[in-house]
């Protein structure tokens, strides 16, 4: 339950609109739904500003969509993670208003208008690490940031990175997807005074360990101010980074009006290449 649902019912019981017993029948989901199978967490969106995420994997179909219809009934926007396009099939007929993004593995159902702030680049060092960017992309945008996408911009050709810098330097947060060595993360850490967010992945030869070499790397990485998220971990990414966002622009990012902070007044430049999905 979002904190402006809770709001108005709380005044509708103050003007006698609304009875106590009344409030009370609908605040029974909080602050988790239990089907027994799964118990949804409806109180995160008032901790934590976003609703719960379903993660697909391990889930049977019949899951997803109870799960799924019972967010979305709260009037929230609804995201599910790593789906595969063959469950996607078996579910969608369910679920009215899912959008599939396969490149991403994600759906989203809409109920609500998102007021998008901020500016999130997503970075990736080769087409294979796409997947994850698009995943990590993905969940910025619907958690409520714009969205700068710069592809294949890997260390084995350096200038398709450089002559990319300014955009850049204009962002709010970036995120680096890179698997092989993992390098990328450290020379755009260079570049840029945004806090950064690495996803190694798990591309690369026998000898980088399923994404294990450019975790390593990523971890030691000689640049400051280096996060390391989980390998292929996209979703964990572009949560973060959202919620980086919203702390820049106010708790009411994504969802109101919020204040802009004067030492983002960088605009034009970042207006001109924001990529929304």
């Amino acid at each position: 339950m979002e904190e402006a649902r809770l709001k108005s019912l709380l005044e509708r019981v103050s003007k006698g609109k609304l009875t106590v017993l009344e409030a009370i029948d609908r605040l029974k989901i909080l602050p988790f739904e239990d089907l027994g199978f799964a118990k949804i967490d409806h109180h995160r969106t008032l901790r934590r500003g976003t609703p719960e995420v379903i993660f697909c994997e391990g889930k049977t179909a019949s899951e997803i969509v109870k799960i799924s219809k019972k967010i979305s009934a709260q009037g929230v926007n609804l995201m599910a993670t790593r789906c595969s396009r063959e469950l996607f099939r078996k579910i969608s007929s369910r679920l009215p208003g899912a959008v599939y993004h396969e490149e991403g593995r994600l759906f989203v159902i809409e109920r609500a208008s998102v007021n998008r702030r901020g500016l999130v680049a997503v970075v990736s060092g080769g087409t294979s690490d796409r997947p994850v960017a698009e995943e990590a992309a993905l969940t910025a945008y619907y958690l409520g940031c714009a969205v700068d996408r710069l592809y294949d911009v890997g260390v084995a050709g350096i200038h398709r990175l450089l002559s990319s810098w300014q955009r850049l330097r204009a962002v709010d947060c970036v995120i680096v997807v890179a698997g092989m060595e993992g390098a990328l993360a450290s020379v755009v850490a260079g570049l840029t005074d945004a806090p950064l967010i690495a996803v190694p992945t798990s591309v690369g030869y026998g000898a980088s360990f399923g994404g294990l070499s450019a975790l390593l790397t990523m971890l030691n990485s000689c640049a400051g101010g280096v996060t390391v998220v989980n390998i292929d971990n996209g979703f964990g990414a572009g949560y973060a980074a959202a919620t980086i966002v919203r702390r820049v622009y106010g708790r009411g990012a994504g969802c109101g009006e919020t204040k802009r902070p004067d030492r983002r007044m960088r605009g034009s430049s970042r207006r001109a290449h924001a990529k929304r999905v």
